[in-house]
C-alpha cells in the first residue's frame, strides 16, 4: 500500500510484537532482529492497530480519549510510516 487512508485497517505485521516494556517506560516493537522504542503517541495508534480498527475508527478512539480533534492528519502520517517501515500490514 502507498498511502494510507482513513478507511485503511493496519496491523500489527508478522514478524513483529508490540509490547509495554516496564524498564524502558514505554511501548516498543519487538523483532528478531532488535527492538523500536515508541513514544508515546507511536505507542497510542499502535495499540490499536489490530487489523479490525480503520484509521478512522483509531482517530475518532484517539481524540476521544485524549479530549482531543483534529488528529487524522497525525496518524495519517504515522502509519505511512510504519508501514514503509514494514511494522504494519494492512487488512
Amino acid at each position: 500500500m502507498n498511502q494510507p487512508s482513513t478507511g485503511s485497517v493496519p496491523r500489527i505485521a508478522h514478524g513483529f510484537r508490540l509490547q509495554w516494556e516496564a524498564a524502558q517506560d514505554c511501548h516498543v516493537l519487538l523483532y528478531p532482529e532488535g527492538m523500536v522504542k515508541l513514544n508515546q503517541s507511536g505507542g497510542e495508534i499502535l495499540q490499536r492497530c489490530d487489523g479490525k480498527r480503520s484509521v478512522s475508527d483509531i482517530v475518532a478512539e484517539l481524540e476521544q480519549a485524549f479530549t482531543a480533534t483534529g488528529l487524522e492528519r497525525e496518524v495519517l502520517g504515522f502509519v505511512a510510516v510504519a508501514g514503509q517501515q514494514r511494522w504494519l500490514e494492512w487488512s
